[in-house]
């Protein structure tokens, strides 16, 4: 699975994409997970599911409407918590629901 933050400098963000890596090692799961800023999203290929960090939420439907991904995002208090394990939840939740 191929996992997207989007953020808009990647400096918090980076920590979290850290967090879930380490999250996904301890589940047995197969994830890349990354974290870019906006200006990067055209570049991308091979993603399932892209999440975007609260404080550029204003990017949703921008983003939604040039992907065909699951796309959301993350919830602010497990972003502001730096939990791994619930922002990783919400990515595979996305998924199954697609």
């Amino acid at each position: 699975m191929n996992i997207l933050l989007v953020c808009s400098a990647g400096m918090s963000t980076s920590i979290l994409v850290e967090k879930m890596r380490a999250e996904a090692a301890n589940r047995g799961l197969e994830a890349t997970i990354d974290a870019i800023p906006e200006s990067l999203l055209k570049e991308q290929t091979n993603v399932d599911v892209i999440l975007i960090g609260p404080q550029v939420r204003y990017l949703e439907s921008k983003i939604k409407s040039s992907v065909s991904v699951p796309v959301a995002v993350i919830d602010n208090m497990a972003y502001g918590l730096m939990k791994g394990d619930q922002v990783l939840d919400q990515a595979l939740g996305l998924v199954q629901n697609a």
